[in-house]
C-alpha cells in the first residue's frame, strides 16, 4: 500500500474527464482531480497478477501493450525481463484479428536478417541494399517486440485502454482476456481484469507493469517445475510404479482369486466334463461292434462239424456214414465196368 501511495498510483483525472464507471473505485476527490481507492487497487492488483501467474503456469504467453512515452521503455524493459511480447510503438490494425497478414510480414522481416547475415545484401546494387536495411529498420520499428510471435497470444496487458482501444477491441473480438491499468476516465467493463491506477505517472506504471512481469515469471518458475515433473515421471517413477501395481495384483492373486478359483476347480473334479466323457468311453467299447463280430465268429466255430464230432461220440456216426457214401459208389463203379 505504501509502494502504491508513493508511486501515486491514487491519481486520477479531473473531475469532468472521468467516467462514470468508474464510480466504484473512486474514493474521493480533491482539487478537482479524482482520487482512487488504493485499497480496491491493491486486491484487484493482486487478483490479476495471480490470473496471470495461473494461467502463465498453464502454458499461456502474454503480450504487454503500452505505446504511450511513458509506457514505452518500461514495457520494453519487463517485456525483456519476464520473455514476453510486446508492442510499445504503435499497434498495427489486425494484429489479433488478421494474424495471418501479420505473420506474413513477422516472416519478411525474418527473411531480410536471414539475408543479410549471410552476405546476401553485398551481392545486390547499392541502392537495393539501401532498401532493404530500410525495409529492416521500418519492420522491427512495428515488429521488433512480437518478431518471435508464431502464433497469437493467449494474455493481453494493456496500459492505458483509451489509447489502446484498437488492442482492446481486437482481444474481446477474438476472445483474448485482458488485463488493463485503466484511470479514472477509462471504461472498466471492456476489461476482464481492470487494475485502477494513474496510467499517465511514470512510476505508476513502473510499479504495476514490475508486479505483472514478477506474476509472469513465477508463472513460468511453476512450468518449469511441472515439466521437470513430468519427465521424472516418465523417465523413473513409472517403472516404480509399474513395479508396484504388478506385485499388488500378483498379492491379489495369490490370496483371494487363488483360493477362489481353487474352489470352482474342485466342485467342477466332482461333475466334470472330463469324468462324463470317461462314462461314455467305457459304454462304447462293451457293446463295440468289434465284439459283436467276435461274438457270431465263436458261435460259427461252435457249430462246425469239424469241433462237435471231436468233442462227442454220439455226433460221430452220422458224419463217419456220410463220408463212406460217396466212396462206396466210386468202388461200385469200377466193379460193374468190370
Amino acid at each position: 500500500m505504501k509502494s502504491l501511495l508513493e508511486a501515486g498510483v491514487h491519481f486520477g483525472h479531473q473531475k469532468r474527464r472521468w467516467n462514470p464507471k468508474m464510480r466504484q473505485f473512486i474514493f474521493t476527490h480533491r482539487n478537482g482531480i479524482h482520487i482512487i481507492d488504493l485499497q480496491k487497487t491493491l486486491w484487484m492488483l493482486e487478483q490479476a497478477a495471480s490470473f496471470i501467474s495461473d494461467s502463465v503456469a498453464l502454458g499461456a504467453k502474454v503480450l504487454l501493450v503500452g505505446t504511450k512515452k511513458q509506457a514505452q521503455d518500461t514495457i520494453i524493459a519487463e517485456a525483456e525481463r519476464s520473455g514476453s511480447f510486446f508492442v510499445s510503438t504503435r499497434w498495427l490494425g489486425g494484429t489479433l484479428t488478421n494474424f495471418k497478414t501479420i505473420q506474413s510480414r513477422i516472416d519478411y522481416l525474418v527473411e531480410l536478417e536471414t539475408r543479410k547475415e549471410k552476405g546476401d545484401f553485398s551481392r545486390v546494387t547499392k541502392k537495393e541494399s539501401l532498401k532493404l536495411e530500410q525495409a529492416i529498420t521500418k519492420l522491427n520499428r512495428h515488429l521488433s517486440g512480437i518478431k518471435s510471435m508464431t502464433v497469437m497470444p493467449d494474455l493481453l496487458f494493456v496500459i492505458d485502454v483509451g489509447k489502446e482501444h484498437i488492442a482492446v477491441a481486437e482481444a474481446r473480438r477474438v476472445g483474448i482476456p485482458v488485463v488493463a491499468l485503466v484511470d479514472s476516465d477509462c471504461d472498466p467493463d471492456l476489461i476482464d481484469y481492470p487494475i485502477p491506477g494513474n496510467d499517465d505517472a511514470i512510476r505508476s506504471i513502473r510499479l504495476v507493469t514490475n508486479k505483472i512481469a514478477e506474476a509472469i515469471i513465477e508463472g513460468q518458475q511453476r512450468r518449469e517445475e511441472i515439466e521437470t515433473a513430468e519427465v521424472e515421471i516418465a523417465l523413473g517413477d513409472p517403472d516404480a510404479e509399474i513395479e508396484e501395481d504388478a506385485e499388488t495384483p500378483a498379492v491379489a492373486v495369490v490370496t483371494a482369486p487363488a483360493v477362489e478359483a481353487v474352489a470352482p476347480a474342485s466342485e467342477a473334479v466332482a461333475p466334470a466334463p472330463a469324468v462324463e466323457p470317461a462314462t461314455p468311453a467305457p459304454e462304447a467299447v462293451t457293446p463295440p461292434p468289434a465284439v459283436e463280430a467276435v461274438a457270431p465268429a465263436v458261435e460259427a466255430v461252435t457249430p462246425s462239424p469239424a469241433a462237435e464230432p471231436a468233442a462227442s461220440g454220439a455226433v460221430a456216426p452220422p458224419p463217419a456214414t456220410e463220408a463212406p457214401q460217396p466212396e462206396a459208389p466210386a468202388e461200385d463203379t469200377p466193379a460193374s465196368t468190370e
